[in-house]
């Protein structure tokens, strides 16, 4: 099942590419907004959902089989959550219809502990 769409957030899981010394860009735990999502085939990887990053151009292949602007395998990133007890609230509220985006997380006042000098 696909949790994706074009705009959505994303939080990178994984930026190891194996057998790969060129860097592709992506760093674990950073987010990004996705510019496009579809269907790949790559010439090593097979076929695969990939996503284009907003901000992520990788040109052409160095490889020499003219893939331009090749996507990112979207089981690299899943989908930013900045509120995970909102989006529970969503699914158990309409589990089969549309989730909204869950809404900012609330920030809670922290006491400052007192040192003793």
């Amino acid at each position: 099942m696909n949790h994706f769409h074009v705009g959505q957030e994303v939080v990178c899981i994984d930026d190891k590419f194996n057998h790969v010394s060129i860097d592709q860009g992506i760093r674990k735990g950073a987010v990004y907004t996705i510019r496009w999502l579809g269907m790949y085939r790559h010439y090593i990887d097979g076929e695969f959902l990939g996503v284009k990053l907003a901000g992520i151009d990788r040109g052409v292949d160095p490889g020499g089989y003219g893939a331009d602007d090749m996507p990112f395998a979207a089981r690299r990133f899943r989908p930013l959550v900045r509120d995970p007890l909102a989006s529970l609230r969503n699914i158990a509220a309409d589990p089969d219809g549309y989730v909204p985006p869950a809404p900012e997380e609330l920030k809670r006042k922290v006491k400052e502990e007192e040192t003793v000098g």
